[in-house]
């Protein structure tokens, strides 16, 4: 069996979800382009034949229990990254920053700029962080 199926089956079956066909082919488009953010889009043109409601679902399920993030680029479009492997349906802990490139628009994870917990005023209590980076990426300047 081919490596990246194994590390596939071994990632679901670590956060107790089942290997489907939509699953597998949705883990396999993330673990192409490995700390890239992916919009939904992105996976349907990939994917042609998957449906758009069952791609949201799966999304939805990876985000919760926690193989995939959200990243907010400020494009307007929600994309996702895969996570690290200490995340869970419990806790996200990977909080690092985000890079949007201005000129091929693709946004990637900057696993080691990792976002400080800012202290705030008593009674507040922060469930997410976003830290976007603009500019030219190191494949277009």
């Amino acid at each position: 069996m081919e490596q990246s199926k194994i590390i596939i089956q071994d990632r679901l079956s670590k956060h107790k979800l089942r290997n489907t066909p939509v699953r597998n082919a949705v883990l396999t488009a993330f673990y192409k382009v490995v700390g890239t953010a992916l919009a939904s889009r992105d996976i349907e043109d990939d994917l042609s034949d998957l449906d758009r409601i069952t791609l949201y679902r799966t999304l939805k399920s990876f985000e919760q229990n926690g193989i995939i993030h959200q990243v907010i680029d400020g494009t307007g479009v929600t994309k996702y990254a895969l996570c690290t492997h200490e995340c869970s349906n419990k806790a996200h802990h990977d909080v690092h920053a985000h890079f949007f490139c201005v000129t091929c628009e693709q946004t990637t994870c900057l696993e080691d700029t990792k976002v400080n917990q800012p202290s705030l005023a008593q009674g507040f209590k922060v469930n997410s962080a976003q830290l976007v980076l603009s500019g030219i990426c190191n494949q277009c300047s």
